[in-house]
């Protein structure tokens, strides 16, 4: 796993030294070196090295990777450029066009929004090809719940956006009140007429965000 060069690296040493986290990394290990494993290896942290901690604006979280080829590159509902858009994003997609005018573009890549301080977080960073939710509970989750905890003592507001049973179990970690919290089903075709459809997150994330003196997400997804 390639280091986390930036703030993130202060924000979470004390988790680098930790016993459960010396066991995930040599798990890890070994998972590449003897099964396919997405997303590759110098992606992992990509969520990390593209949104620095200062720049979070807003967190996206997901569960998993995506465990089919070429999609996963460590940002979540993220596929890398030429791959099929996967359903849930497709519906983020449809969500957007309708709360802001967004065109519905020809790919989901998304670093455009990482790139804003959009955090787009899995809880979960890595699994075995073909096989999804292989790697929980080996250790990513207690790290990834470091990680927003360290973003829930920002004294900032920040906007998190948690859709779906899973992300908004998270919800009792966020105790700050400078924060926004939006909740929603999940954006998957199980799930997203029962709310999330309508739900106009992008919208409020980004009035919030005015209303507080900070630069709005462009949240327009150029065609490839």
């Amino acid at each position: 796993m390639p280091p986390i060069e930036n703030d993130w690296a202060r924000a979470l040493q004390d988790e680098f030294r930790k016993d459960y986290y010396s066991k995930l990394f040599e798990f890890v290990g070994h998972e590449y070196q003897t099964n396919t494993i997405y997303p590759p290896g110098d992606d992992i942290f990509n969520a990390f090295h593209l949104t620095p901690l200062h720049d979070v604006k807003c967190v996206i979280l997901g569960q998993d990777p995506y465990h089919e080829p070429g999609q996963a590159h460590g940002l979540s509902f993220s596929v890398k450029p030429g791959v099929d858009i996967p359903p849930s994003l497709q519906n983020i997609y449809k969500e957007l066009n309708t709360d802001l005018g967004c065109q519905i573009p020809n790919n989901g890549y998304l670093v455009k929004w990482a790139e804003q301080g959009v955090l787009l977080l899995n809880a979960v960073l890595t699994v075995r090809a073909h096989a999804a939710a292989s790697h929980q509970n080996k250790g990513w989750e207690q790290f990834t719940d470091a990680v927003i905890e360290q973003i829930n003592k920002e004294d900032r507001p920040i906007v998190f956006m948690l859709w779906g049973s899973f992300a908004r179990s998270k919800k009792k970690m966020l105790n700050n009140p400078k924060h926004l919290i939006l909740e929603a089903p999940h954006p998957s075709p199980l799930s997203a007429y029962r709310g999330f459809f309508g739900c106009h997150h992008f919208s409020k994330c980004n009035e919030f965000l005015k209303a507080n003196g900070i630069e709005p997400i462009d949240w327009q997804i150029e065609n490839i």
